[in-house]
């Protein structure tokens, strides 16, 4: 199936049955795919947040998340990842719904022969290279290729490309918004690694003390609501890359912590005092000058050493020559097909609106931009004016705004068009429901919230 130098497909099979679990497994790892079970929606879930796979065939009737259930939730996640249902003849009515909800094919049980698999598995990544383009497949799949023309990008990504096959530390600086997740989702993809999991934590995302056991675990009873041993992000991403992004904003003490599992690759759960030892790469990442935070007493030296090995910094788009177009253009499709409207195009006038812009918010401001006239725009041409991109965030001398009100404007704005609505909010910002919680929380607008 795959070619050489290339990396293999991954698929999911997702089944309460071992015995069909095992059939596909065979099938489909004999025709060359990367193959990995779950046994219900909820172990589906959690592989997904760890690997990037471009087809997921799974059972529609299933204990907990069902598979119409996780059916939703994948294509929330990426959309261009390829569903496949398998279903009792009695329920295939539930599978042309799926179909009509994204799911891309559905198999009856019992399964008649191989053949009709190898099709359909055929078939499906097919469609995914279409959906992608074969780029991003052979670059590790939905969330992972950088989409660029410009010589600044080239360079990041050819060294992003050097990086990868070693074990070393690596640092990612950047604006909000450049791609620094998708960078260390390159790395670890191109790495001896990529059959491990890939765990990613948001160091600004919660407290110091929760972060704590979130990286570490904790042992029962460690404090007030420690009810069970609980692994932390470090354990669950041995075998793998466990990135931690806005490193930044951790607390000195945390940091004390991190040193010496980078050191040592060892470290105790929260309440235990036995030493647990992990292989992990990490690949870090900050949207802040640590050197100033260094300075100012806010981060330990001996850390920024140890993690400022191998810096990659990309670039903010407005240094990206040439590239606004090229993503635009690559969005407007993928947006396009997630929202099922296909025939949307820019009018020269939108185009010369996005070349215009600085983009504060950088990739991330972009692709809500694009998002918003595909959705918003009455016709299938999409106009300045549908974009929502508002001039004013630049000053009369061409500095940016503070990013942080620009972005807590952007959610009113938003919230407001939805009427209230934060799911809706949500879509039209291009981000998941979840994070609309959290950014509402982190700005204080709380009574936005219906």
């Amino acid at each position: 199936m795959s070619d050489k130098g290339q990396s293999k497909s991954r698929v999911l099979v997702v089944d309460d049955q071992p015995a069909i679990r095992r059939l596909l497994h065979r099938i489909l790892e004999d025709d060359g795919y990367e193959v990995k079970e779950a046994k219900d929606g909820a172990e589906a879930l959690a592989l997904a947040k760890a690997h990037r796979f471009h087809l997921v065939i799974t059972d529609l009737a299933m204990p907990n998340v069902n598979g119409m259930e996780l059916l939703a939730a994948l294509k929330e996640a990426c959309s261009e990842t390829v569903v496949v249902l398998l279903t009792a003849y009695g329920t295939v009515q539930s599978a042309v719904e799926a179909m009509k909800r994204g799911a891309f094919d559905y198999l009856t049980k019992p399964l008649s022969e191989p053949e009709e698999i190898r099709v359909v598995a055929a078939k499906a990544m097919n469609h995914f290279r279409l959906s992608c383009g074969a780029q991003e497949l052979d670059e590790g799949g939905c969330g992972s290729a950088f989409v660029y023309r410009s010589q600044a990008m080239t360079d990041v990504v050819r060294a992003l490309e050097r990086l990868a096959p070693t074990d070393a530390t690596v640092l990612i600086t950047g604006e909000s918004g450049t791609g620094k997740e998708m960078a260390a989702r390159l790395l670890h993809d191109r790495s001896r690694r990529s059959y491990g999991p890939f765990v990613a934590v948001n160091c600004a995302a919660l407290p110091d003390t929760l972060l704590e056991s979130e990286l570490f675990g904790h042992e029962k009873g460690a404090f007030t609501g420690a009810e069970k041993q609980r692994q932390g992000r470090f354990e669950l991403a041995s075998g793998g890359t466990l990135f931690l992004d806005e490193i930044g904003e951790t607390s000195p003490s945390l940091q004390v912590r991190l040193l010496r599992v980078l050191q040592e690759k060892a470290f105790e759960r929260v309440g235990g005092i036995a030493t647990i030892t992990v292989d992990v790469r990490v690949v870090a990442a900050t949207n802040r000058d640590l050197s100033t935070l260094v300075a100012t007493g806010r981060f330990r030296e001996d850390l920024r050493y140890r993690l400022d090995v191998l810096p990659i910094r990309l670039p903010p788009l407005r240094e990206r020559e040439g590239d606004v177009v090229v993503l635009a253009q690559h969005f407007l499709a993928q947006l396009s097909r997630k929202h099922g409207k296909l025939n949307k195009r820019f009018s020269p006038a939108a185009l010369e609106e996005l070349q215009r812009h600085r983009f504060p918010g950088n990739v991330r401001e972009l692709r809500s931009a694009v998002e918003r006239g595909v959705l918003l725009g009455p016709s299938d041409e999409v106009w300045p004016a549908d974009l929502g991109l508002d001039q004013s965030t630049e000053s009369n001398t061409g500095l940016l705004l503070n990013l942080k009100d620009l972005e807590k404007e952007t959610i009113v704005r938003a919230l407001e068009k939805a009427k209230g609505s934060r799911r809706q909010a949500a879509e039209l910002l291009g981000i998941s429901l979840r994070t609309l919680h959290y950014k509402l929380n982190e700005y204080g607008l709380r009574e936005l919230q219906d």
